[in-house]
């Protein structure tokens, strides 16, 4: 594909996401997870609904924290244009996983170009539904996430709803998307969808393309020493 035009207050690289109102993102299956014990670099295919490819997204991570700190881990991630120009930079701080500890909850940080934040996710303390809040880059609130009561996929779809700061009809969604019971069950690479306005802002849609990678880290991310015992 063509890369689209320059425009106007755009991050570099984010035109293309000005033209679309949805985004299938494919995590690749590492086979030597698959075979063994060890964690690898998660990596994904960020598509567009015709299936071709508009962007890849790798995560950096050191051996000690990818073994030792399972789906909780920090880690930084670059999402790469077709011309492996790095256009987005997600950073995730080691925070606890407790729902009890309401000062310490989970949040990413969302930047383009790399460097320049432009959005963040914050889990919001909740006992019932996991609920996110969409930040702008000088952090107001501009949109909410909610899932679902159990956030685990058995059998069927998942859906995250985005929904406005008031109100609960939905103005997007974010799907962990059923695999299929072989890779459902002996891998833990995920396949979702997200689908937002196609009028959003450029850099809130890149937002919620980060809080997607977010979800799986926290709900769909199996430890590999877990599913194998």
């Amino acid at each position: 594909m063509a890369p689209p035009p320059s425009i106007a207050g755009c991050p570099p690289g984010l035109e293309y996401l000005t033209q679309i109102d949805q985004l299938l993102i494919h995590q690749l299956v590492e086979l030597l997870e698959l075979f063994t014990n060890w964690e690898t670099h998660n990596r994904y295919m960020v598509k567009n609904s015709m299936g071709q490819q508009v962007y890849f997204a790798a995560e950096q991570n050191d051996c000690l924290t990818l073994q030792c700190c399972g789906p909780l881990r920090s880690f930084e991630m670059s999402i790469c244009d077709n011309n492996n120009r790095e256009i987005i930079h997600l950073v995730r701080p080691l925070r606890c996983s407790c729902c009890c500890c309401p000062c310490c909850l989970q949040e990413l940080e969302v930047q383009s170009p790399p460097g320049t934040p432009i959005g963040y996710i914050e889990q919001q303390w909740s006992v019932i539904f996991p609920e996110f809040k969409i930040l702008d880059a000088n952090r107001n609130p501009v949109l909410r996430i909610k899932g679902p009561f159990c956030p685990c996929s058995c059998f069927g779809d998942v859906n995250f709803e985005v929904l406005p700061l008031e109100g609960e009809t939905p103005v997007g969604k974010i799907t962990k998307q059923w695999s299929g019971f072989l890779k459902e069950a002996y891998t833990d690479a995920d396949n979702f969808g997200i689908t937002f306005p196609m009028d959003l802002d450029v850099k809130i849609k890149a937002t919620l393309l980060g809080a997607v990678f977010l979800i799986d880290f926290m709900f769909f991310e199996d430890n590999q020493n877990n599913r194998n015992n």
